[in-house]
């Protein structure tokens, strides 16, 4: 960790890391090109914590001027007092905020050889992380777990795939590139010579071969937590593939037990190109969509949402579920995601 120890409280993690497919061209939506997908994650960290970005000088939007979503949790964490840790797990770059450190590596591209080689090492540093956290007096402690992967949607179908998944995942842009991510898939799983579900019973190696720092070091974490935390993963379609490695494990929470939650948005759960309802069905889990709404936003940046640009990611969908936990609405939020978003484009209300 960067800093030190740190004690188990209520609290938001936001799990940072990075894939070689990202860079591909067409496969992120994250940034304006493959050259800049590196700051994404980091940058997401920065903008949660000091509202602007200190890795990268730049304004962090997606190539037709939509925010990153992180803008969204930042403006559930001012109103909430929602408290955040950033977890490097495996970003090219670090953020600038404090940061527990797993010591994870850039996954490489499956379709060439492992991705993560390390993943077991990953698991268990993060599940040392958890198991180190465990020493506070929270009684039931609440965590939520994000993340911030660029590209990590193509490596949570490729898990998801070879788990034995066969419904499409989202994508942080109105066209899903299915036909690309399907070729990843056939590339990969050639290489390894195997069908929808050959590694249904190697969860471990699903990740290894296919997957990106950020599943290990989430499964590793989750997985180390005492039984009785109170458990949301934030995410969308990447942490549904989360959750299908921990139904593959057989456990949550060091033991067996019901999947955790699974918060997003809206825009996730309802976007065409995917199978999100679908997909939280056949792995069994719960899940919960924040109510966003910004159609009546003056701020096209923002309107775009609703027409499938980002969607979700760094938590954005969950830290309005934590925010309503604490009894502020989601119009807070919403509105406050507004002021943010003029402060940061300097634009008139």
């Amino acid at each position: 960790m960067s800093g030190g120890g740190f004690i188990m409280e209520n609290m938001l993690y936001l799990f940072i890391g990075s894939t070689a497919l990202s860079k591909a061209p067409g496969i992120s939506a994250a940034g304006a090109n493959p050259d800049v997908t590196p700051y994404t994650a980091p940058v997401d960290a920065d903008l949660i914590r000091f509202g602007h970005s200190r890795v990268f000088k730049g304004i962090p939007v997606d190539p037709q001027g939509h925010p990153t979503p992180a803008i969204i949790t930042r403006a559930a964490v001012l109103e909430a007092g929602i408290p955040v840790t950033a977890v490097q797990a495996g970003s090219w770059i670090a953020p600038s905020p404090p940061y527990v450190e797993t010591g994870a590596l850039p996954a490489g591209d499956p379709r060439l050889g492992p991705a993560v080689p390390d993943a077991a090492e990953i698991m268990e540093s993060a599940a040392e992380l958890a198991r180190n956290a465990a020493t506070g007096t929270w009684k039931r402690p609440f965590v939520m777990v994000a993340e911030s992967v660029p590209g990590g949607t193509t490596t949570a179908l490729l898990v998801l795939r070879a788990l034995g998944y066969r419904e499409m995942v989202s994508s942080a842009g109105p066209e899903n590139p299915v036909n690309l991510k399907e070729a990843v898939w056939a590339e990969a799983s050639r290489r390894l010579g195997i069908g929808i579900g050959g590694l249904a019973d190697a969860p471990l190696r699903a990740i290894s071969e296919l997957g990106d720092p950020m599943q290990a070091a989430v499964t590793g974490f989750v997985t180390a937590l005492p039984p009785e935390t109170e458990l949301v993963l934030a995410g969308g379609t990447q942490m549904l593939a989360v959750a299908a490695l921990l139904r593959a494990l057989g456990r949550r929470g060091g033991a067996p037990g019901k999947l955790p939650l699974v918060a997003t948005t809206k825009y996730v759960q309802c976007d065409r190109n995917a199978d999100f309802t679908a997909l939280s069905r056949s792995i069994g889990v719960e899940t919960w969509a924040a109510p966003l709404d910004f159609s009546n936003s003056p701020h096209r940046g923002l309107a775009g949402y609703e027409n499938g640009y980002v969607k979700e990611g760094a938590g954005a969908g969950g830290s309005v579920y934590y925010a309503e936990r604490l009894g502020v609405a989601a119009e807070r939020v919403m509105e406050r995601t507004k002021a943010l978003y003029r402060e940061m484009m300097n634009e008139k209300a």
